[in-house]
This record gives structure tokens, C-alpha cells and sequence, in this order.
């Protein structure tokens, strides 16, 4: 598998790599988890993404890697392992890096993200909105000081609070997930821009967009989705058209088209079990897509170029009633 430079960590990651979000997901529960990593190193994937707050996702990562023995670039996220968690303690965010450390089975953590620090009303992390200082970042430099983590980041999921957030020049990695897909195009407009301007290497995450351009819809599309705006309905519709079009299965167009993305370092894939991962790892076998191709999804895209109004942030295919948007 082909690597691409991680920014100005100089790291050499794998241009697909192992998001650890789901491993545990499987029918095979945390049993699922060590075939999907041994799979993943098997295929040349050399980095792995986790999060403190991910259940037991970071555990199995762990796990999984000290028993097979294999080298692994490892990213995990500072975040809430449980209630009662403060951000601003850095006594506390200091025994969750070790906590880390310990499920992880390691002595040094390759990058560290503060995860959704552009979310205050989900995690407060820091002390103002425009500096963005506050016990988290003195603890990354202390961290990074004693060599304890090799690199800092960012795992964020806004379109432009996060760029502010990079633009403070204090990390080394951004993490983007759920603002960059097919049909999703606003990083474009700031994240990806800051992103080059510091060099930060990019991690893409949700390819498919939570599950949105996982499987086709077809049958909902014509005949249900009532939580779907006309604009994005005749969106997808234009996108199933070309699909049958090219002849390219839908999640396996989303991955070529996020490698093909000039200044991605590495496209995250969040697999369930090994078939998904050995399905998502052809993607990389056929290479970026063609211009032509590049230009016509760019086309669909501009057909719904910002989220509409009362777009839900999750998709609802399979929903079986619908209420409407809810209280306002």
C-alpha cells in the first residue's frame, strides 16, 4: 500500500488506514476485534485510530496490537471515558493519557487529538473561545515535553469552528469526520485551507458520511424518507444515476474519491469485520478516479452545496415513522 507523509509529523502513513470506532461492532463483539487489526497490518495499513471515548474500542485496539506484535503508528483522542469528566482538570486528563497508555500497552502515544474541541456545548475544553488556551493545551506541551506523545491533534466535526481552532498553529495533526464526503463538501471551504497553510497532516474520517452513502436507498428514495429535502432527494437521485452509470459500488466511490483529494494524508475506514475492511481495501487497489469522473461528482455536489435547513445530522434511512424536526 502506497504511504503519503503525514504532514509535518514527516510520519509515513498507509493512504488507508484502520479507524477503530467499530471493531467492536461486529456479531463478533470484542472477540471481532483482533482479526479486523491483524487483517488491517496484514493489508499494510500502519496507522490506527482510536478514543478514549470510543467504549472499548481503545482496549481491543490494544489488545489486539500487543498480541500480534506488529509495529502500528497508534492515534488516540483525550475524551470522556465515563460521567463525572472534567476538562479542565488537568490532573484528571493527565490519568486518562495514562489510562490510555495502559490499555493501549504502550510507553509513548504517536498522536494525541483533543477530541470535538469545536464542540463546547458537547466537551468545554478550553478557557476562552478565542486563544483557545486552557489546562488541555498546557498538558499536550507537557506531554509532548517529557515524550510521552510524539504528536498533538485535533478530532473535530465542524466546518469552520475547527479551522479557527487550527489556525492557533498549536497541532501537528486535524482530524475531519462528518463535513467531508461525496455530497458533503464544506471542509473545503476552511479546514482543508488552514490544514496546508499549517501543514498539518489530514486524517479524512466517514467517507460515507455516518452511513449516509453506505448502501443505496433506492426504494426509500422513491417512496419514503420524509425527513429528506427535495434538493438532496434529486441530489442522490442525480448520484445513483451515475453510479449505475460508471459501474462503481457506492462506498467504494466514496474512498477513491476521498484518495483522490489533493492534501489528504490518510482516508480512515471504519470496518465492522474483515470482509468490510478487505472490501474497503480494494478501493486503494484501483486508484484515484479519473477527472472526468472527479468533475461529475463535483457537479452533483454543487447541486446541494451547504446542508439544508432541517437536514438531521445522522441519517434516518430505515426510519420507520417520521415526527418532523422536533421542538426548535
Amino acid at each position: 500500500m502506497k504511504k503519503r507523509v503525514l504532514g509535518r509529523t514527516g510520519l509515513e502513513v498507509s493512504e488507508l488506514s484502520l479507524g477503530a470506532a467499530h471493531i467492536t461492532s461486529g456479531k463478533a463483539g470484542l472477540d471481532g476485534a483482533t482479526p479486523i487489526v491483524r487483517r488491517a497490518l496484514e493489508l499494510d495499513m500502519n496507522l490506527a485510530d482510536t478514543s478514549a471515548d470510543y467504549g472499548p474500542r481503545e482496549e481491543a485496539l490494544g489488545k489486539a496490537l500487543h498480541e500480534i506484535g506488529q509495529p502500528c503508528i497508534v492515534s488516540t483522542k483525550l475524551g470522556p471515558r465515563g460521567p463525572g469528566f472534567d476538562p479542565k482538570d488537568k490532573d484528571s486528563l493527565r490519568r486518562n493519557v495514562e489510562r490510555s497508555l495502559e490499555l493501549l500497552h504502550r510507553d509513548v502515544i504517536d498522536i494525541l487529538m483533543i477530541h470535538e474541541p469545536d464542540r463546547p456545548g458537547q466537551i468545554d475544553w478550553y478557557d476562552d473561545g478565542i486563544a483557545f488556551r486552557g489546562p488541555v493545551t498546557e498538558l499536550l506541551r507537557e506531554l509532548k515535553d517529557e515524550g510521552i506523545i510524539r504528536f498533538t491533534g485535533l478530532g473535530g466535526t465542524t466546518a469552520y469552528e475547527l479551522a479557527r481552532i487550527m489556525a492557533t498553529g498549536e497541532y501537528d495533526v486535524v482530524l475531519t469526520a462528518f463535513n467531508y464526503s461525496l455530497l458533503w463538501r464544506e471542509a473545503e471551504i476552511a479546514i482543508l485551507p488552514e490544514a496546508k497553510k499549517r501543514n498539518m497532516g489530514l486524517l479524512l474520517a466517514s467517507p460515507t458520511q455516518q452511513g449516509w452513502l453506505a448502501v443505496r436507498h433506492d426504494d426509500e428514495l422513491e417512496n419514503g424518507a420524509l425527513w429528506l429535502s427535495p434538493p438532496r432527494r434529486q441530489q442522490f437521485k442525480a448520484l445513483y444515476r451515475f453510479v449505475d452509470q460508471i459501474g462503481i459500488e457506492l462506498p467504494l466511490l466514496c474512498l477513491r474519491w476521498a484518495l483522490s483529494i489533493p492534501g489528504v494524508s490518510c482516508v480512515l475506514t471504519g470496518p465492522k469485520n474483515v470482509a468490510e475492511l478487505e472490501q474497503n481495501a480494494t478501493a486503494v487497489d484501483d486508484g484515484p478516479l479519473p477527472d472526468d469522473v472527479m468533475d461529475r461528482l463535483d457537479q452533483i455536489a454543487a447541486m446541494v452545496p451547504f446542508r439544508p435547513f432541517e437536514e438531521p445530522f445522522g441519517h434516518q434511512w430505515g426510519a420507520d415513522t417520521y415526527w418532523g424536526p422536533g421542538a426548535a
